[in-house]
């Protein structure tokens, strides 16, 4: 039986349904498939969303019209902004989630959408026709059943379901995420039509009933106040603050690290049974203890799962150990000692594609109109994968429109950095978001970032007028304040040196504006708030991003500045049939990664592994006298 579709999704992950929401939003009729329609935006891992560089991809998504922000807001039981120890570029916002109810809320989202359906099937395999220019472009996907769904364009997100493997001690079997099925029909259909694969590995710790545990030695790591929330959409004030439920930190011990290296052979990671590539910045606990030999402890979390459940997380302690030694291992832990395991630990292998066959659209450059998102294109985290998911949706629908891309430069976003990484540089290793990844980062902020991205969220039509018109709004706002705190000048007083001396910073003898205190270290608006009389603006997140632009202006004038210069050569555009093999100057193993990669600019080619600055002045050489050889001419 035959169908048709426009836009069809495959994965209902965290990736295939931002991917799938923004398609529909735009005017496109999409079919998002799932393997099971209990897996849709699964949690199989930690039960929280944003962290370290984490959080700034949610408030991105959220910027530019995606969904995980107010569905996160709606099931935080807990919120902490991390690194709030360190500057402003580095708070990032964590919460812990209710992995279930996130669950059913994005399902009934999905399910109420206007152009969405949403379909349990497995897709097993794709089907190409060639297109005017001689290229590969997607046509349909086949189902497990026989269904043949015709569609304009194709978003492949399955997560690690894909040639999913699953590996307790010695038992290995087929098998997904979470107790899921395994997606093997459609590695070998991707291919056969060209698409490089690779094999990575993941992995999770045991789930631990609560009532089993003894709370009463660990610490406690309660949530914080005046929590802003992830989404512009949600009211602030309606995250209930009063009944966070706490985390736990618990740490391993030498008995802890005795039996896991006594056990290293039984592993499933050391005993020879993995192939695949894992997560360097997430590492399982006998890894951690192999590599840091030197550690007397490592830390670890226990968070929970949701409000209607006993399960507790072990963050930190996941491992692929058998089952007799994951109870050792839990045992050892003070208050484990009568633990009990509700979900064993495992690793998973799957299959993912190399990201450097994809163009910064997320689109496959050998496939028309098929486009990769989320742990299929290598990376780990669900906001990674929503931050993908959303980027290859928008794309897609701005493609069948016949509208110029959406492709966010580095100097943009976290998103921008993830993206040009992935296709640029590529991954041999789970790849995971981190605020050092950036060169930029004293001007990607969280909270700025819809002063960085809700204009093209708008432009590209998922941001509502409404919406729009109160970001505007907001960001008037902060710039009243910003004048006001330059403008207003508090004369020298004893009150006021009492308050400078008491913050252990220098009195004032001559009048002095309230811009010049803030910019002080030891200052700010609540500090200032008893002599700062002309203040009107009593919104946390207005003053927030006020006091950040104060405090850092010279300095993000001057990031800025290097952004402008570095556009100058950043966007010089590059054909993708140049023939570097035939550019006089250029290095063999610089043309030979060229010409694997194809960047579309000269920005993108510096950043090409194995490409060095002296082969970026060869290709700007060539450019500037505008003979640059190309393929097609050689065919001629």
């Amino acid at each position: 039986m035959n169908h048709k579709t426009q836009i069809a999704v495959v994965g209902a992950g965290h990736a295939g349904v931002e991917a799938a929401v923004a398609a529909a939003r735009l005017g496109f009729d999409t079919v998002l498939f799932t393997i099971c329609l209990d897996a849709v935006a699964n949690m199989p891992c930690n039960p929280s969303i944003g962290g370290t560089g984490k959080g700034h991809l949610v408030f991105e998504i959220d910027a530019l019209g995606g969904v995980m922000g107010q569905v996160a807001d709606k099931v935080t039981l807990q919120s902490r902004t991390l690194n709030l120890g360190k500057g402003a570029a580095v708070h990032s916002k964590r919460i812990q989630a209710d992995r279930r109810m996130y669950q059913i809320l994005m399902k009934h989202l999905i399910e109420n959408e206007p152009n969405l359906r949403l379909i349990q099937a497995e897709v097993v395999d794709i089907i190409c026709d060639t297109d005017d220019e001689g290229r590969k472009k997607i046509r349909s996907v086949v189902t497990k059943l026989g269904e043949i769904w015709d569609a304009d364009a194709v978003i492949i997100s399955t997560g690690t379901y894909l040639g999913g493997k699953i590996h307790v001690g010695d038992v290995s079997y087929e098998g997904g995420p979470d107790g899921m099925t395994a997606a093997n029909g459609l590695t070998n259909a991707l291919k056969r039509e060209g698409i490089a694969l690779m094999r990575f590995k993941t992995g999770t710790p045991a789930r631990v009933n609560s009532r089993s545990i003894d709370y009463s030695g660990l610490e406690i790591q309660n949530g914080e106040h005046d929590v802003i929330p992830f989404s512009v959409l949600t009211e602030r004030g309606s995250i209930d603050e009063e009944n966070q439920l706490p985390c736990h930190i618990v740490y391993t011990n030498s008995e802890t690290h005795r039996i896991i290296r006594e056990n290293l052979s039984r592993s499933a990671m050391y005993g020879g049974h993995i192939e695949g590539t894992g997560p360097r910045y997430c590492p399982s606990i006998e890894d951690k203890i192999v590599r840091f030999e030197d550690k007397e402890r490592h830390q670890l979390f226990v968070e929970p799962m949701g409000r209607d459940t006993e399960e507790m997380y072990i963050q930190g302690f996941s491992t692929s150990m058998p089952p007799d030694v994951q109870y050792k291992m839990l045992r050892s832990l003070k208050g484990f000692e009568n633990a009990e395991i509700m979900r064993y630990a495992y690793a998973i292998e799957y299959d993912c594609a190399d990201p450097t066959g994809m163009l910064a659209t997320m689109e496959f450059k050998n496939i028309s109109n098929l486009y990769g998102a989320g742990q299929f294109n290598g990376t780990s985290g669900y906001e990674e994968a929503a931050a993908q998911g959303l980027i290859a949706g928008i794309n897609a629908a701005l493609k069948l429109k016949g509208e110029e891309p959406l492709i966010l430069p580095r100097s943009s976003s976290y998103i921008g950095t993830l993206i040009d990484d992935l296709v640029t540089k590529g991954t041999n290793e789970p790849y995971r978001i981190m605020t050092s990844r950036s060169e930029y980062r004293l001007y990607l902020r969280q909270e700025n970032a819809d002063a960085r991205l809700t204009p093209l969220g708008y432009k590209c039509g998922l941001i509502s007028e409404e919406r729009y018109q109160k970001y505007l709004e907001k960001q008037r706002r902060i710039e009243d304040e910003i004048a006001r705190a330059e403008k207003y000048v508090l004369p020298p007083s004893e009150k006021l040196n009492e308050l400078l001396v008491s913050r252990e910073t220098t009195p004032v003898t001559s009048g002095v504006k309230l811009a010049e205190l803030l910019r002080r270290p030891q200052l700010d608006y609540e500090i200032l708030a008893e002599i700062d009389e002309t203040r009107t603006e009593n919104d946390i997140e207005i003053l927030f991003a006020a006091q950040t632009r104060i405090k850092y202006d010279g300095y993000i004038k001057k990031q800025l500045a290097e952004v402008a210069r570095a556009e100058k050569t950043e966007n010089k555009p590059l054909s993708a049939d140049i023939d570097y093999k035939s550019i006089r100057g250029l290095r063999i193993e610089a043309a030979q990664k060229l010409d694997k990669i194809k960047p579309l600019t000269i920005g993108q080619a510096s950043r090409i592994s194995g490409v060095n600055p002296a082969d970026i002045s060869v290709l700007l050489i060539w450019l500037q006298r505008g003979d640059i050889p190309t393929k097609s001419e050689d065919n001629k």
